[in-house]
């Protein structure tokens, strides 16, 4: 590891911390493109990393608000029932190789530009204080879904639906967000069933930053107002989404390395071909027929 990834990763977890006090969410959206363009790492290998290091700065700055009473149980488990089921099938698709890697960052820069633009719509609290549990909970098997596919603790999607499906307001969204954070990273990381034992040295840079920044964040939170916190994350996903979907393109696999993944296939139907075709010019038996089991 480099002077400059060291740096790079503790000040990408001082951020990531500060945002996950600050607004519940928005880990995620800056670890899987830090660790994908800025650790050049692969996406089997960022994916659970990212899933870590979010449940565990996401389960730090989670007391904090259990001692505010910032969560909200029935949202919680509308939304967080569905998003356990979503986390599992997801993992267990990338487990199987059913995903592709650029598939992986497409799906998180569409699903973050979606985010920023629910995010960012006003909200008219007559109709949507009274809640809407079916949107909510379709919305968190799609939470869930992202979470498994593309890495993410799923703050980004949780904390607009609390908002704006559920009537929360911000700080009781983020707060609840946590929650539902460490638990969907845990069951994703459960169904993707692999442990990112090479990339391990790069989770102490960012956990250390990761504490700073949430020491930070902590100070910050009861000094913002909604309107704010929700400007900022919204800029926040459509910056993530614009660096994933580059990343997504260039990591497209190129015509050479289709053809090179095409040739053991064809080479292999190759040779079955050969095999039928030798069985076919046996000589046949004085029967008629090509044993002489006849």
């Amino acid at each position: 590891m480099t002077i400059a990834t060291l740096l790079l990763l503790t000040a990408g977890g001082g951020l990531i911390g500060l945002l996950l006090a600050v607004l519940g969410a928005g880990g995620s959206i800056l670890l899987l493109p830090l660790l994908v363009s800025g650790a050049a790492l692969p996406t089997r290998e960022a994916v659970p990393l990212s899933l870590l290091v979010v449940m565990l700065l996401a389960l730090a700055n989670l007391g904090p608000c259990l001692r505010r009473r910032q969560i909200a149980p029935r949202p919680a488990l509308i939304l967080g029932l569905p998003a356990l089921a979503g986390s599992w099938i997801g993992g267990s698709w990338v487990k199987a190789g059913l995903v592709p890697e650029a598939l992986q960052l497409g799906v998180f820069a569409a699903a973050a530009l979606l985010a920023s633009w629910l995010l960012s719509r006003p909200l008219h609290s007559e109709r949507q204080r009274t809640g809407q549990p079916v949107l909510l909970a379709i919305q968190g098997l799609l939470v869930g879904l992202l979470t498994g596919i593309a890495g993410v603790g799923g703050g980004f999607a949780i904390v607009p639906a609390l908002v704006l499906l559920a009537g929360l307001p911000m700080a009781l969204a983020s707060g609840t967000s946590l929650l539902l954070i460490v638990v969907n990273a845990l069951v994703a990381l459960a169904a993707i069933g692999h442990w990112p034992a090479t990339s391990l040295p790069l989770l102490l840079p960012l956990l250390l930053g990761g504490v700073i920044g949430a020491a930070a964040g902590q100070r910050l939170a009861p000094r913002l107002n909604d309107q704010q916190l929700r400007r900022g994350f919204s800029a926040l996903l459509i910056g993530s989404a614009l660096l994933s979907g580059v990343e997504a393109w260039r990591r497209q696999p190129s015509q050479a390395d289709r053809a090179e993944l095409q040739r053991p296939a064809q080479a292999a139907a190759n040779g079955a071909d050969s095999t039928s075709s030798g069985a076919s010019r046996r000589p046949l038996s004085p029967a008629g027929t090509c044993s002489s089991w006849a």
